[in-house]
C-alpha cells in the first residue's frame, strides 16, 4: 500500500493543513524541479517514477504549474529523498494518512513510522 502525501510550495510555512488558503500556494513546475535534483525517473505519458534504494516515487505531472502535488511513496527511504528536494526548495509535506505536516527537520516524530502505525489500525477493521 502506497504511503500519500501532499508537498505544497508555499509563502509561508505552515503548521496545519488549516492554515492553508489558496493565496499561499506559489505554482511551480514540480516535475522540473524533480528531474532536476533525481537523475533516474521514468516517465509514461503524465506518470514519473523515481525508483531508488528500497524505495519508490509515484506522481502525475500537471499540465501547468500548481502548488501542490500529490505524491504516493513505498518505502521510508522515499520520504528521506523528498525532505532533501523539499528543504532546498522551500517546500512543506502533508501526511495524508494521519492529517499532519511532516516535521521535516525530525521526521521520525511524524514520518513513516506514522504511517505504519496508520497501516496497523487499517488492517485491524
Amino acid at each position: 500500500m502506497s504511503w500519500d502525501i501532499m508537498i505544497f510550495s508555499l509563502k509561508q510555512k505552515v503548521a496545519t493543513p488549516e492554515e492553508i488558503s489558496d493565496d499561499l500556494f506559489v505554482p511551480v513546475d514540480f516535475d522540473a524541479v524533480l528531474v532536476k535534483h533525481i537523475k533516474h525517473i521514468t516517465a509514461e505519458d503524465d506518470h514519473r517514477e523515481i525508483k531508488g534504494d528500497n524505495y519508490s516515487i509515484n506522481y502525475f505531472v500537471d499540465s501547468e504549474p500548481k502548488g501542490y502535488l500529490m505524491i504516493n511513496l513505498y518505502g521510508e527511504n522515499a520520504l528521506f529523498e523528498l525532505i532533501m528536494i523539499s528543504k532546498i526548495n522551500g517546500w512543506q509535506i502533508f501526511d495524508t494518512g494521519n492529517g499532519q505536516m511532516i516535521d521535516l527537520d525530525h521526521p521520525e516524530k511524524n514520518g513513516y513510522q506514522g504511517f505504519q502505525n496508520y497501516l496497523s489500525l487499517i488492517n485491524r477493521k
